[in-house]
């Protein structure tokens, strides 16, 4: 029997694993983690590892983007605009999922979280922009989308790396730029 991967069972199992490989990498380096490990931290076999995931990256892509999803709470942005408010809470949902990531899970994949980061952004952002704006211009939407998600993760960089305020306050501080910026800020 052919199970679907919304069955319960299936989905429930599909984050069992994720969970297992979340805490293994909160005690491993990621490079140092083998599907051996998760399968035994999940009680399950290899065979059920791999019908959920194609391999080990399958997985840290995956599971990388199901907590950044977390973290950005979507659903909570339908009825928004991309405003003040909306940048902040999603630039704070940006960094705390940076804050969450394992050191061990962050070294040497960087590349990969900041995609993950820059295309979860970027859809949510397109979806916020088309909302309010219809479809009429896409690729300018689409456009602002990518340079808004760029900008957000590289702001989450800069503050990670430098700062030592809270997000809400690095951010804010540099909205009136973003807003006004080429006409100045009053």
């Amino acid at each position: 029997m052919v199970q679907s991967k919304t069955d319960p069972r299936v989905v429930r199992t599909r984050k069992l694993i994720m969970d297992s490989f979340i805490t293994l990498s909160e005690r491993k380096e990621f490079k140092d983690i083998t599907v051996k490990d998760i399968t035994a931290e999940a009680m399950i076999n290899r065979a059920t590892f791999y019908y959920h995931f194609e391999d080990i990256y399958d997985l840290l892509e995956k599971a990388l983007s199901e907590v950044l999803l977390v973290n950005l709470d979507v659903e909570t942005y339908q009825d928004r605009e991309v405003d003040e408010e909306t940048i902040v809470k999603i630039f704070e949902a940006v960094t705390n999922f940076q804050k969450s990531l394992s050191h061990h899970c962050h070294s040497g994949y960087e590349d990969t979280i900041a995609r993950i980061i820059r295309e979860q952004l970027e859809v949510l952002f397109h979806q916020l922009l088309r909302k309010r704006n219809g479809a009429e211009k896409e690729d300018a939407l689409k456009m602002a989308a990518v340079m808004l998600s760029w900008g957000i993760y590289g702001a989450s960089v800069e503050w990670r790396r430098n700062s030592n305020v809270p997000p809400e306050a690095f951010i804010k501080a540099a909205i009136p730029f973003i807003r006004h910026g080429i006409d100045g800020v009053e």
